[in-house]
């Protein structure tokens, strides 16, 4: 019986971030808000208008919504394993797709080499296993230009995939906003222009794709109407639309944001994947159609992303499979050249320097002593003993890159996999799942049934633990006796030159989880 490699490289990457699926517990920036927005959606009988501790939240379609609120009916609470699947399958359907794609040029062997880099690239592997909906559009994003493709080049059912097109460009769109429709048009116009074949858009983007687009908007935006009301509706398709991208309330950025994001972004293979490209062009070995149409993909979507005044560097992400793939097209090209071997030398020295930068790093910053944690310090192994073992491919195999690159993606992977075990003693330095529960015990054995926070970050959102809302106070609240009849949460290292503060909780009982202290009332 023949092994599909493919899936047994799928299935070691799931194994491989399993434990952090597992045992991670909710950031408090954005994945808790979700939940907390899924919990108001489910107390409220909403479907397509939701609200965040009261107040209107358009800032996302509902599509990642309901997959939070389905995972709330099927198990009763928010479970990492099951929403952390919906950031994991869509990373692999990417990989699937660009894999695909480029299987007429490349060997099995260097689409092996390609998939560990994208999976491995810094923001791309955070995508993957952070609840966010970004990579579910990335998908879909992916889908809808491979589609296109297909329909440019001929192959496969031309019929099916017109449907299709226009099917996975609105989902794009209902996952997570604009971008999702902008990107595949911006860059397919822009390849028929350079192609010199402008006059074949109907065949892409006729009546067809825009029948369905349009059928698609007027189910969702109608129901949005009915309802949530025009303002509602307003806000959805101005506020946080139009306004984010002329004048940004949020993340608000410079022209050139991008242009440094980018390095670290798809770390470490920027380095090697930028020059390969900027490489191949020069060379003038970029020739194809395919290799013109993922460098129009990674140019409009940069130069548009740009434009817009809202900028995070997880914006970029719908251009990082592409530029890790036409990277390897274009080394692939161009051969092993010294310039390219620095550029898989650099972090193959900064592997093989993790485990001392560990201890350096926890002798340094006490904050960060959890780093000599067993687990931690066991994966900070790996990586060393995987940058030597790169180091040594580096010398000996002097016609590839190929085998050096996997066994860096390889040990990262590794190393992600035993850190993951530590997740349970260091999840009091990422969320507030600890906390939560130790403020819920001590109130529950007091019978005070409050909570209140002081300087914490982003506390709202704490009600998903709690099943209660918590109040956020001030000092002078504090002081006077506002706090009395409940649970008291704030951060112990701030209470330094809060003389006064520090004074009121001396004398009563207090519980350190992490950073915070819970204070008896």
């Amino acid at each position: 019986m023949k092994i599909n490699k493919g899936l047994v490289l799928s299935a070691a990457l799931v194994a491989a971030l399993l434990p952090v699926l597992i045992l991670r517990d909710f950031t408090p920036s954005n994945e808790l808000r979700y939940l907390s927005i899924a919990d108001e959606a489910i107390a409220n009988g909403d479907v397509f208008t939701f609200t965040n501790q009261g107040v209107p939240y358009a800032d996302k379609p509902p599509l990642y919504i309901w997959i939070v609120m389905l995972g709330r009916l099927l198990f009763g609470q928010h479970t990492m394993w099951f929403l952390g699947l919906f950031s994991l399958i869509p990373a692999l359907v990417i990989v699937w797709t660009m894999n695909r794609w480029v299987r007429s040029v490349t060997s099995e062997g260097e689409r092996r080499t390609a998939s560990l880099m994208l999976m491995s690239s810094g923001l791309f592997l955070g995508l993957a296993v952070v609840l966010r909906m970004d990579m579910l559009m990335n998908m879909f994003i992916t889908l809808a230009l491979y589609t296109f493709y297909r329909i440019y080049d001929g192959s496969g059912d031309t019929r099916r995939n017109r449907i299709l097109f226009p099917v996975y460009v609105f989902m794009a769109l209902f996952s997570k906003g604009p971008v999702g429709i902008l990107v595949p048009l911006v860059a397919t116009v822009a390849f028929l222009a350079v192609s010199r074949k402008l006059r074949s858009i109907g065949r892409y983007w006729g009546w067809l794709t825009w029948g369905i687009l349009l059928a698609g908007c007027a189910v969702w935006f109608g129901s949005v109407y009915i309802e949530g009301g025009r303002e509602y509706l307003d806000n959805l398709l101005f506020h946080q639309t139009i306004d984010r991208a002329v004048d940004a309330f949020h993340h608000k950025e410079p022209f050139y944001y991008y242009l440094i994001s980018v390095w670290y972004s798809i770390a470490p293979w920027s380095l090697l994947a930028i020059a390969a490209i900027v490489g191949g062009c020069a060379a003038r070995k970029l020739n194809t159609d395919l290799e013109r149409f993922f460098l129009t993909i990674i140019i409009t979507t940069f130069v548009m992303l740009s434009a817009f005044s809202s900028k995070i560097a997880v914006y970029l992400a719908p251009t990082f499979p592409f530029f890790i793939y036409l990277g390897m097209l274009m080394y692939l090209k161009l051969g092993r050249r010294w310039w390219l071997t620095l550029t898989v030398a650099l972090p193959t020295a900064i592997w093989i320097i993790v485990l001392p930068g560990l201890f350096i790093a926890a002798k340094t910053a006490p904050e960060m002593g959890y780093l000599l944690n067993g687990w931690c310090v066991a994966a900070g192994a790996i990586l060393c003993i995987a940058g030597i073992a790169a180091a040594v491919l580096l010398i000996r195999r002097r016609d590839t890159l190929n085998p050096a690159i996997e066994t860096l993606a390889a040990g990262l992977f590794a190393a992600i996999f035993v850190g993951g075990f530590a997740l349970p003693a260091i999840n009091c330095e990422i969320g507030y799942g600890d906390l939560c529960r130790k403020a819920a015990e001590v109130s529950a054995a007091e019978g005070r049934p409050n909570y209140y926070v002081w300087r914490v970050h982003r506390p709202e959102n704490m009600d998903v633990y709690l099943h209660a809302d918590v109040t956020d106070v001030t000092t002078e609240d504090v002081l006077a006796g506002k706090c009395a009849d409940g649970v008291l949460i704030l951060p112990a290292g701030k209470l330094a030159g809060e003389d006064a503060l520090s004074d009121y909780t001396s004398g009563k009982p207090t519980h350190t989880v992490g950073r915070y202290m819970v204070i008896e009332p």
